[in-house]
């Protein structure tokens, strides 16, 4: 028997239960015994009918001129609805007590999900305020960082991304393996600081890249990137940031830089002269290039949140996802007009189909 693919929203009901008497098709009951609710069931409402035609047989009629039919009121003409009400309430519940399933469901969700390794430089750099009393620039980062990772995992126009997250100074630190627990990843962010050892205060871009492109190697997933933001240049010896990107452009995965520091340095001599160094940025620009994605400047928190949204735009991959379930309830369907047609019929015996003693 081929499975039947349901494409859903949300998660269907699973059920543990266990079918026992098979119907037809895919279907069965767990609960088959139930079933006798129907007979005995009928039995009472029948029996309940006849009791009231018999105390209605002892009131007696008011005597009508020969020749002359009895009217009928629309209330008589329409009393069948009360007890139909009665038996298709009785027979909705009892369907649901005996627990139908559906078996060997195959239940498929497609979103547009993408493996996404956030890597993030927290050399002492980072430290950075543009003025006493504003937030550092390693602050900032961590914000805007978390409301996009936070967006990627929330089912944002369609989108469910499983998220990582690197960081890096003289070493790479692997902070949060792939997730969707979108409050892990808010717990990571808030703990995580810039580097305090001297010794360990470096900026390892190639070690750090070369470590996310370890973690995506073993994903499945159609789409995989890593946005890596830092502040400065390579200056650890270990693996070049170009050696790593070649290694990610081998393995099929985008590498995004992001560059969020000055693309120059004044300094001031003792003098009060005044000079300015630029920041050369075409090491992080090639390894972009090589890996098919994109390099970007951003100082300010405004450009950093439209750098993140643009790559969150450029990024959409369709992922389709499956799971089977053994059976799959559907019981809930049937609860609901049970309900409804007893309330109705208990509601027109009390009001406009109401009988006399």
């Amino acid at each position: 028997m081929s499975p039947i693919a349901l494409q859903q929203d949300a998660v269907e009901p699973v059920s543990t239960a266990v079918a026992r008497l098979p119907l037809w098709g895919d279907l069965a009951l767990a609960d088959p015994w139930f079933l006798v609710l129907v007979p005995v069931g009928l039995l009472a409402l029948w029996h309940g009918r006849r009791r009231a035609r018999h105390a209605a047989a002892r009131v007696p009629l008011v005597p009508l001129a020969e020749g002359e039919p009895l009217a009928r009121s629309l209330a008589q003409r329409l009393a069948w609805i009360v007890p139909v009400l009665q038996l298709a309430a009785l027979v909705l519940a009892s369907l649901a007590l005996a627990r139908p399933l559906r078996g060997n469901v195959e239940l498929t969700s497609t979103t547009e999900g993408i493996d996404i390794c956030l890597v993030i430089d927290r050399s002492s750099s980072m430290e950075f305020q543009e003025r006493p009393g504003a937030p550092t620039r390693f602050s900032v980062v961590k914000e805007v960082v978390g409301d996009f990772a936070a967006r990627r995992m929330t089912d944002r126009e369609g989108a469910a991304d499983n998220v990582a997250i690197v960081s890096f100074a003289l070493y790479p630190q692997l902070l949060l393996p792939f997730t969707l627990d979108v409050d892990a990843l808010g717990g990571v962010l808030e703990a995580l600081e810039t580097e305090k050892s001297r010794e360990l205060d470096a900026t390892g871009i190639g070690v750090a890249l070369a470590k996310a492109t370890s973690l995506l190697r073993e994903s499945q997933a159609k789409s995989r990137i890593v946005v890596l933001l830092t502040d400065g240049l390579e200056n650890v010896e270990a693996i070049q940031p170009i050696e790593a990107a070649q290694l990610a452009a081998e393995e099929g995965i985008k590498v995004y830089t992001i560059f969020a520091g000055p693309k120059v340095i004044v300094r001031r001599g003792l003098f009060g002269d005044r000079s300015e160094i630029p920041i050369d940025t075409r090491e992080l620009e090639r390894v972009a290039e090589l890996t098919g994605a994109r390099f970007y400047h951003a100082e300010r928190k405004e450009d950093l949140a439209q750098v993140y949204a643009e790559i969150e735009g450029l990024e959409r991959t369709e992922r389709e996802e499956s799971r089977f379930a053994e059976n799959y309830d559907l019981y809930p369907t049937l609860l609901l007009p049970a309900l409804l047609a007893y309330l109705l019929a208990v509601l027109s015996a009390a009001t406009w189909a109401r009988r006399l003693p």
